[in-house]
Formats: C-alpha cells, sequence, structure tokens
C-alpha cells in the first residue's frame, strides 16, 4: 500500500505575502515623501504609522504576561528562572561590549566628522534631553521597575514592570501546583486570543509601513542630510558589520547560519524597518522564536529583557555619535576619555530604557560625563537622527532574536528539528528512510 502524500497548499500570489506588502509600501512611502512633501507631512498620513504602532503596543502587555506566566507555572524546578535570567543578563553584557567596541573601532579608522563643515551646534535645540539625562539616575531606574499598581503597568505599557508582575504571578501559579491548573489553561488560552488578535492588526502593518515612511522622508528629506550622509553610511556599515560577523559568529557557534535566520524574520525585519520602532515586532518576535525551537520559559524570560537591557543598536549608535562629535568639534578624545565611553554608555543605556527619546538621553548622559563641552554638539545630529533610528531598531531586533535562540541552546531547551525545519534545512534520503523505519 503506497503511503498517502498530503497535497501542498496553494502557494500565495506574491502580491499578498505580507513581507513583499510591506516592501512595496516602504518604497511608495519614500517616493511619496520625497515627491510630495507637504503630503507626506500631513497629520493624518503621520497619524498611519502611530496608529499601527499603537496597536501593536495595545497587545504587547497581554502578550508577556501571558508568555512569561505560562512559561513559568509549567516548569517544576524554581531555580531554572534565576539560571535562566542570569545567562540572558551575561550573555547580554558580553555581547553589548561588543556592540561598544566595534562602534569605537570603526568609528576611529573611519572617523565621519572629522573636516565636519556644519555650523555651530545650537545648544537650545538640545536642552530638553540634556536635562533628561541629569535627571535620570539608576536608582530611579531600578524603582521605576516596580509599578505602582498592577492596573498601571498594563496602561502605561512599561516592559519591564509587567515582566517584573509576570515573573512573580508564574511563580505563584506554580508553587500552587495542581490548584493553579484552571488558570494555567486560561492564560494559555487567552494567549491564543491574543496572538489572533496580532495576526488580524499585522494586515495594517503596509498601512503603517508607508505613513511612517513618506512622514520621515517628507519632513526631513534630502536636505537634512547633507555633510552628515557620512555618520549614516558608518551607522549602517558597522551595524552591519556586527550583525554579520559578530552575531553571525554566534549564532555558527549555536549551530545555526545568520542569513538564514534573518530570511525567517524578514516581515519583522520589515514592518521594523518601516515604522522605526522594535517594539512594532516583539509579539511577532515571540511567537516565531517558539515556533522555531526555543523553550517558551526562555522566549518570555529573555525576549521582554533584551528589549531594555541588550540594545545592541544603541550601543553601537551612542559609541559613533560620540565620537563624531567630537571630531566634528575639533575635541580629542584619549584612550582613557574613550573608554570612560565604554563603562558610561554600557550604564546608560540601561538607565534610560522606558523613557521617551531614550536613543538621545543616553547620548547626552555619555557625553556629559566624558567631556561635558560635548553636549551642545548633539544638535549637529539631531536633524538626521529619524534616519539612524531604523537601522538602530533593526540591529536591535537582530541582536535579541539571536540571543534567545542563544540563551534556548545554552539551556539545553533549543529543538533541533524545529530549528532546522524552520531555516530550511534540505532533508536527505537517509533522514526520510530513518524517519520510515522509526515509524
Amino acid at each position: 500500500m503506497q503511503p498517502q502524500i498530503a497535497p501542498r497548499a496553494a502557494k500565495k500570489p506574491f502580491y499578498k505575502v505580507l513581507y513583499v506588502q510591506v516592501l512595496f509600501a516602504i518604497f511608495l512611502g519614500a517616493v511619496v515623501g520625497w515627491l510630495s512633501p507637504e503630503f507626506g507631512k500631513n497629520e493624518w498620513v503621520k497619524a498611519m504609522g502611530d496608529g499601527f504602532i499603537k496597536l501593536i503596543k495595545m497587545v504587547i502587555g497581554p502578550i508577556i504576561f501571558c508568555t512569561v506566566v505560562s512559561g513559568i507555572a509549567h516548569i517544576q524546578d524554581a531555580k531554572k528562572v534565576g539560571r535562566v535570567g542570569i545567562k540572558a543578563l551575561v550573555y547580554f553584557e558580553i555581547v553589548s561590549t561588543f556592540a561598544l567596541v566595534i562602534g569605537l573601532f570603526i568609528g576611529n579608522v573611519i572617523r565621519p566628522g572629522a573636516g565636519f563643515a556644519g555650523t555651530a551646534p545650537d545648544a537650545s535645540a538640545v536642552a530638553n534631553y540634556a536635562k533628561a539625562a541629569k535627571e535620570t539616575k539608576s536608582v530611579d531606574f531600578v524603582l521605576n521597575i516596580i509599578p505602582d499598581s498592577v492596573v498601571g503597568a498594563f496602561a502605561k505599557g512599561d516592559i519591564l514592570q509587567i515582566l517584573l508582575f509576570s515573573i512573580l504571578f508564574g511563580f505563584a501559579l506554580m508553587v500552587l501546583g495542581e490548584r493553579g491548573k484552571t488558570v494555567r489553561n486560561f492564560v494559555d488560552d487567552v494567549a491564543h486570543g491574543v496572538f489572533g488578535v496580532i495576526a488580524i492588526v499585522m494586515r495594517a502593518a503596509p498601512i503603517g509601513a508607508f505613513g511612517a515612511m513618506a512622514f520621515t522622508v517628507g519632513k526631513f528629506g534630502p536636505s537634512a542630510l547633507g555633510n552628515l550622509l557620512g555618520l549614516i553610511g558608518t551607522f549602517y556599515l558597522t551595524s552591519a558589520l556586527f550583525v554579520f560577523l559578530v552575531l553571525g559568529t554566534i549564532a555558527r557557534i549555536a549551530g545555526f547560519n545568520i542569513f538564514k535566520f534573518l530570511a525567517y524574520i524578514k516581515e519583522e525585519l520589515l514592518v521594523v524597518l518601516g515604522t522605526s520602532s522594535s517594539e512594532s515586532a516583539l509579539p511577532q518576535l515571540m511567537e516565531k522564536l517558539e515556533r522555531l525551537g526555543c523553550s517558551k520559559p526562555v522566549v518570555g524570560l529573555v525576549v521582554p529583557t533584551g528589549y531594555s537591557f541588550n540594545l545592541d543598536g544603541t550601543n553601537i549608535y551612542m559609541t559613533l555619535a560620540t565620537l563624531f562629535i567630537a571630531q566634528a568639534m575639533g575635541v580629542d578624545l584619549t584612550m582613557s576619555d574613550q573608554m570612560t565611553i565604554l563603562i558610561v554608555a554600557m550604564l546608560t543605556s540601561k538607565g534610560a530604557s522606558g523613557v521617551t527619546g531614550a536613543g538621545f538621553i543616553t547620548l547626552a548622559a555619555t557625553l556629559a560625563v566624558v567631556n561635558p563641552a560635548l553636549v551642545p554638539g548633539m544638535a549637529i545630529v539631531l536633524g538626521i537622527d529619524k534616519f539612524m533610528s531604523e537601522c538602530r531598531a533593526l540591529t536591535n531586533l537582530c541582536g535579541n532574536g539571536v540571543s534567545c535562540i542563544v540563551v534556548s541552546w545554552w539551556e539545553r531547551e533549543l529543538d533541533r528539528d524545529k530549528l532546522n525545519a524552520a531555516l530550511g534545512r534540505r532533508i536527505d534520503m537517509t533522514d526520510i528512510e530513518t524517519a520510515v523505519t522509526t515509524g
């Protein structure tokens, strides 16, 4: 008797594939913003991008809560949660240091700010960021992790506050054991419902990408670039080197190919490219990493934490921007100054997490410590910050995705069969014969 072979699902027409739609929307938005900047700057066009991001942020809290609670509640060993958390933080610090070092190295080699022919920086343009940097303290960051109320944490959408409550709630269900089974099942069912909401919301991704890109190009346009193209190009080059060399090497050690992984999350990368927000892809990334073979507890703990502690793109930006401003203002930074940049940037990148304009606030804090005279120089890069935010967000997304796979592998909870299948590993006849023999 011949084995029955299930018919292949009909392939979608290319124009119905989400990433194709998003890619076309990004291109169309850029063209519209360039040819008709007044239309691109229209508040309703801007609202397309802002509205899509708000729709995604609407479900981030419930997704983190359900994923973390469900993951922890099904664990029998409480020590495992702490072990995963420690491994994640160790990984974050090591890789973040690599990001900072590669930013400093490329900045010193290419020197994009040398001979900069810009006007004198306007200190008033960055006064608010400098003030916010002074007011941002480590103790405030730690206290801010604890919400005033559970409802308030979800209302604000603060990832770390939601994560803290989710971990505590998950431990509570773990201790309850069989008595908590009904609540665990309810949380699992809610998670399926929320992921269904995400599937609906993602249909609006092309509209959001079009609006965000049209507004960005329409508002800033080619005139905002000028002599600053060197910094933009250097930043994109450095980020690409980090992703392909540093993350690529880490991926190879963990047993997967970085290029295949990037192809696997191409929809999320394009959504982030269009919206300039890595949070816009957080729920879909968590779902895809589970399907890739990462265990639910690891996904629930590593990914949300990484959004505050594993900001590789932001780290590269801070070191490059600091060097660029110093070079543009003719300030020579000694090796001691550059070591200070490494240490301070490592701390400030965490301390301002969740603050509006966090990238610029952390830059202000870093400059203030290295050399206060450099703070007004932030005005030089203020006009192009939007063009660099896409690259920051893309690099952060890639870094968090790789970190989750690596920690799952480190914890020995990575399903290799799922990983190989999802990343397109070819199955040869030996594999098929083995599968048939073993039934």
